[in-house]
C-alpha cells in the first residue's frame, strides 16, 4: 500500500464485471433446524426461444416447513446441456428482491452426463441474504447466464428449461439443498445432489485463519495472541506527517455481530490527519482464497466530504530493492471520493509484481470499476499456479495473469488512509470509519465466493470465532 502517482500509476489491463446491488449487514441468528419437508422452487423464463443469447431462469424459493430457515444454507440447481465440450460460462443476476450482492452462482459438470444435461448453475446465498421464515419466498430472483464469448445457446435440450413457463410455478426439474439435504426436485438421473463439503474442512484439506473480530478494544490481549498487530509506527503510505493511531480500532456492534472499526480523521493538516492500520503479525500466507466482509463509506461520520480516501483489504510482503522481482502485493482499494487523477468513486483490484518508489515505476495488472460500493460487500482474491482471480459480491471482478504470482509469503492488512488532502481544504475536523465483519483465508485451496460463504456460515453455526491452522512459512 503506497502513494502512487496518477502519472506512471501502471494500467495493464481490464477485467471488470459490473457487480449489482449493496448489502446491508444482516444479523445471524441461530441455526434453526430445518422441516423435513423444506422447500418448494418456483420457476419461470424471460427468454422463451429454443436458442438465445443468454438463459434466463428466475426463481422463486419458498419455506413450506415450520422452521425459519438461513438462507446461506440453501443451494438451488438449474441442469443443462453445454453447448460444446469446452465451452464456459458466466453468471449474472439482473435484480433480487433480496439484493444481487446475496446472491452467488457458480457452475459446476456432472458426474453422470445425459442428453439433457451435462453441468449446472448452482444459485447460493451469502448471509446478507437473512432468513426465510415458514410460509415465505424470496421473491424474485432474476438471474441468466451466457456463454464467454457470447455465442449464441441453445436452451431447448437442457433439462431445467421449459420456455413455456412465462409465469412462475413449481418446477421439479431443478433441486434444492437444505443444510446438505435434498428437499426439492429431481436432478437428471444418476446425479442426486450430494452433501456439500463440510465448510470447516475443505478438499484437499487447506489449513485456515478465520476470524470473526469479536474482541473488546485494540488492547484486548486476544487480538495480539490471535496474531494481529494494530499499526502505531509512522511513515507511508498516506498524508505526510499523519499519524497511525491505534486508539481508532475499535470493535462494535452492527446487526448483532461485532465488527472491527477503522477510523480515519483530519482537520486538513499533516499534524491533525490519523490513519488506521491492522495486520498479521506472521508472513506466511501465500496461494489459496483470501476473504473478508467489508464496508466501505461514501461520507464521513462527521464533517465535511471530499477527502481522498482510500480504503482497504489486501495481502503484501516487503520490497527488499527496487524493482525486486520477488515482491507482491494484491489489493482492493475503495476510493470514495476518487483520487489519483480519478474524479469520484472507483474501486480497483491490483496484482503487483514490483515496483521502484524513486523514480516511480510500477509492474502490476489492475480491474477497476467507476461506481459507487458504499455499504457491505464480500471481498474474495484467489491465487493458484496460474491466475489471480478477483470477486465482488460473488461477482469476477478481475482475473491477473501468471506473471505477477507471489514468490514469498505475505501478510494480510486491513488499512484506510489519505492519499492528500487536495480533496477538501477545509479546516473543520471530519472522519471516516470503514468496517470489517470476518477474514478468512485457505490455504492452497481455491474456494469459490459461495463456498466461503458456507465455511464462513459453518463456523459461525458452530460458534468458532477464531481460528489459525496456516503453519509459520
Amino acid at each position: 500500500m503506497r502513494n502512487r502517482p496518477t502519472a506512471r500509476r501502471a494500467r495493464l489491463a481490464l477485467a471488470v464485471a459490473v457487480v449489482l446491488g449493496g448489502g446491508a449487514l444482516t444479523a445471524l441468528p441461530a441455526q434453526a433446524a430445518p422441516a423435513a419437508d423444506g422447500l418448494t422452487v418456483q420457476y419461470r423464463t424471460s427468454a422463451s426461444g429454443a436458442s438465445a443469447d443468454q438463459t434466463e431462469p428466475w426463481f422463486k424459493v419458498r419455506n413450506t416447513g415450520s422452521s425459519t430457515v438461513q438462507l446461506s444454507q440453501v443451494k438451488v440447481r438449474y441442469y443443462f446441456k453445454a453447448d460444446s465440450p469446452d465451452a464456459s460460462y458466466r453468471f449474472a443476476c439482473s435484480w433480487a428482491v433480496r439484493g444481487c450482492s446475496a446472491v452467488t452462482g457458480t457452475f459446476g459438470t456432472l458426474s453422470n452426463p445425459t442428453a439433457t444435461a451435462d453441468r449446472y448453475l448452482e444459485v447460493g446465498f451469502t448471509s446478507a441474504a437473512g432468513t426465510l421464515a415458514p410460509g415465505a419466498d424470496t421473491g424474485d430472483l432474476q438471474l441468466r447466464f451466457y456463454r464467454s464469448n457470447w455465442q449464441t445457446l441453445r436452451q431447448s435440450d437442457d433439462y431445467s428449461f421449459d420456455g413455456a413457463r412465462t409465469s412462475y410455478g413449481d418446477w421439479d426439474r431443478v433441486t434444492a439443498q437444505l443444510a446438505g439435504a435434498t428437499v426439492w426436485g429431481t436432478a437428471p438421473e444418476g446425479n442426486d445432489p450430494t452433501d456439500p463439503t463440510d465448510p470447516t474442512d475443505p478438499p484437499g484439506g487447506g489449513q485456515t485463519l478465520f476470524d470473526d473480530f469479536d474482541y473488546g478494544s485494540h488492547t484486548d490481549p486476544a487480538l495480539s495472541a490471535h496474531g494481529w498487530s494494530v499499526r502505531s509506527n509512522s511513515g507511508g503510505p498516506g498524508v505526510p506527517g499523519a499519524t497511525w493511531d491505534p486508539s481508532k480500532v475499535t470493535f462494535v456492534s452492527a446487526g448483532g455481530n461485532s465488527v472491527m472499526n477503522l477510523e480515519t480523521s483530519t482537520a486538513g493538516t499533516g499534524a491533525s490527519t490519523t490513519q488506521t492500520e491492522v495486520l498479521t503479525k506472521s508472513v506466511k500466507f501465500r496461494n489459496g482464497t483470501y476473504a473478508a466482509r467489508v464496508r466501505f463509506s461514501d461520507v464521513p461520520k462527521s464533517g465535511p466530504d471530499g477527502d481522498h480516501l482510500v480504503q482497504t483489504f489486501f495481502t503484501i510482503n516487503d520490497l527488499k530493492a527496487p524493482m525486486a522481482d520477488d515482491y507482491a502485493e494484491y489489493d482492493f482499494e475503495y476510493l470514495p471520493n476518487g483520487g489519483w487523477g480519478e474524479p469520484s468513486n472507483i474501486l480497483y483490484t491490483t496484482s503487483w509484481e514490483t515496483y521502484n518508489p524513486d523514480p516511480w515505476q510500477a509492474v502490476n495488472q489492475h480491474s477497476e470499476q467507476r461506481s459507487s460500493y458504499a455499504g457491505w460487500h464480500d471481498l474474495v482474491v484467489t491465487i493458484d499456479d496460474g491466475a489471480i482471480t478477483y470477486y465482488v459480491d460473488g461477482q469476477l471482478f478481475g482475473t491477473h495473469g501468471a506473471q505477477y504470482l507471489p514468490e514469498r509469503p505475505m501478510s494480510i492488512n486491513f488499512n484506510q488512509w489519505l492519499i492528500d488532502l487536495n480533496g477538501q481544504t477545509s479546516t473543520t475536523p471530519r472522519s471516516y470509519d470503514q468496517q470489517v465483519d470476518y477474514v478468512l483465508h485457505v490455504k492452497d485451496q481455491v474456494l469459490t465466493p459461495a463456498e466461503v460463504a458456507a465455511k464462513v456460515a459453518g463456523y459461525r453455526t458452530a460458534g468458532t470465532g477464531f481460528v489459525d491452522e496456516v503453519p509459520a512459512s
